[in-house]
């Protein structure tokens, strides 16, 4: 079966919900998508392959060893410096608080050809950042008429300037060709799977959407559950007590894709519901299910606030 989105008037497919339309795709700015798809961030995985292979543990000590201490201590150790101490004493900020882990962590055996595989892979993260800053340069060229449309998406907790550029890229501004949000959560893969046998519904896998889409929603979620009193965060955690931690991060970029939906084709903003909006829903729910129990058993029930 071909993937729902790839071609023009390709069934869209949502568990049972079918539906054709246009192709997204072919209605969006294709330079902008060209563009904005290749801004990718490798956080230099190579890096840590060369310092772990000269018993140098920095990563252990510095959340990120690309970043002002981390580079400083790099750009030493590529001159010559190998001293745990002297290396350890050019940690700035909160990093200073861990002196001790990163003395322990900054004895290796780095040589020169460390050296000078540091000094490469430094130079190739260099230029990724230049040319990452041409590209989001050239997108913010092509989006300078969609300022506003971008502030509005910014709202949405998790998600920030460079998801609401992937957002517009991939999904385009125009939602009539989406019929329901639904049909877009389907179109970019976030959907359930329908995984029936003999009348049993069992867990099913997401579909293959789009990967670019689907991997700034992602992040948008990581985001968005460290924020405090989120209905996105509280949606996380409940749903993370049974259904373990990533299907509720696919869970929370589902509503989020949702949310932007709406963002879009009703040129809103996002309106917080509250921490408490999924526990007050519950308790809401609870009651209607009682009270309708009641009356199929002949009971009138009349509900009262306690005082």
């Amino acid at each position: 079966m071909h993937l729902a989105g790839r071609t023009a008037g390709a069934r869209i497919v949502a568990g049972k919900l079918r539906a054709a339309g246009p192709d997204p795709r072919a209605s969006r700015s294709h330079p902008l998508s060209e563009i904005a798809d290749p801004r990718t961030d490798p956080r230099g995985h190579r890096l840590h392959k060369v310092l772990e292979d000269a018993g140098i543990k920095l990563a252990t000590a510095a959340t990120d060893i690309l970043g002002a201490s981390g580079r400083t201590m790099l750009n030493a150790l590529v001159q010559g410096t190998t001293n745990a101490d002297v290396l350890a004493d050019l940690a700035r900020g909160r990093l200073r608080a861990k002196l001790p882990a990163l003395r322990q962590a900054l004895v290796g055996r780095f040589r020169p050809h460390h050296a000078f595989l540091v000094t490469q892979v430094l130079a190739h993260l260099d230029y990724l950042d230049e040319a990452i800053a041409g590209l989001s340069e050239q997108v913010g060229t092509l989006l300078a008429a969609s300022e506003d449309t971008l502030a509005r998406l910014d709202t949405i907790p998790g998600v920030n300037r460079r998801t609401a550029e992937v957002l517009i890229a991939e999904l385009g501004m125009d939602m009539t060709i989406f019929p329901t949000a639904a049909h877009c959560v389907s179109w970019a893969g976030l959907c359930p799977g329908n995984n029936e046998s003999a009348g049993k519904h069992k867990s099913g896998k997401t579909r293959h959407g789009d990967p670019w889409l689907r991997a700034a929603l992602v992040e948008a979620a990581l985001g968005a559950l460290h924020t405090r009193g989120c209905a996105l965060a509280a949606r996380y955690r409940r749903i993370m007590r049974h259904r373990g931690h990533k299907k509720a991060v696919v869970a929370v970029a589902h509503a989020i894709l949702v949310i932007a939906y709406h963002v879009l084709k009703h040129q809103t903003t996002y309106r917080e519901l509250g921490a408490d909006y999924y526990d007050k829903r519950r308790a809401q729910h609870l009651a209607r299910h009682a009270v309708e129990t009641l009356e199929r058993q002949g009971y009138r029930v009349t509900l009262e606030h306690a005082a």
